[in-house]
């Protein structure tokens, strides 16, 4: 796996499309969206090379005069500079792509998005994937959320057990307590996916990763 899972849907900012009308303060310009997405790359592990970085140092100058500013104002009025960041935004989303954790894809759309991959007949078949065909069809199961849960370490040192947002179980003392709470949430969903009529959806639980843990 390149990469723990985080959280599913927006890694980025929203933005506006191509030739939109520009939405201050709620999505940021194709500008600054490119310039995110380069930043994101960054924080995920690429390393940029000296001209890479004194380009972004440049389109933080044209982007970022002021801190805080409203986002989805500004642009880079240089057309040439615009294209480079363009370019090296397209790079280093081909390189985020190749990050994706088993059974997700990175997909770049009005921002970068975590998606599971919808192809239940493959080896791997995340648990989110699972619980979104059984929305699909209308069910939504009393064990789904933590069944889909990753486990991550709070700054107390305690293991939650949760999304990117809420914690479903814990404290627990260790990461593998925290691991086991999901894993048991995992058998609840498959009893129920079972109960409720989707045996191919429960059938897949034997294809499903193993539950992520973020580093400490």
């Amino acid at each position: 796996m390149a990469l723990e899972r985080w959280h599913m849907g927006p890694w980025t900012t929203y933005g506006t499309e191509a030739g939109a009308p520009y939405e201050p303060g709620s999505r940021r310009t194709p500008d600054e969206l490119n310039f995110d997405v380069v930043g994101l790359s960054r924080i995920l592990g690429r390393r940029q090379s000296t001209a890479e970085e004194m380009l972004m140092r440049r389109c933080q100058g044209e982007l970022r005069p002021t801190d805080p500013r409203l986002c989805g104002v500004q642009t880079i009025a240089d057309a040439e500079l615009a294209r480079q960041l363009s370019e090296l935004a397209s790079m280093a989303f081909d390189w985020i792509a190749q990050q994706a954790p088993e059974g997700y894809e990175f997909v770049r759309t009005d921002a970068v998005h975590l998606r599971p991959l919808s192809d239940l007949t493959a080896e791997v078949v995340t648990v989110d994937a699972v619980v979104q065909a059984a929305a699909e069809r209308g069910d939504a199961l009393p064990a789904d959320r933590l069944a889909a849960s990753h486990v991550r370490r709070s700054h107390s040192g305690d293991w939650f057990a949760g999304d990117a947002v809420c914690n479903w179980s814990g404290p627990y003392p260790t990461a593998e307590q925290a691991a086991d709470a999901v894993r048991a949430a995992r058998v609840e969903l498959a009893n129920q996916l079972t109960e409720a009529g989707h045996a191919d959806l429960a059938a897949t639980a034997a294809r499903w990763p193993e539950v992520p843990i973020e580093p400490s």
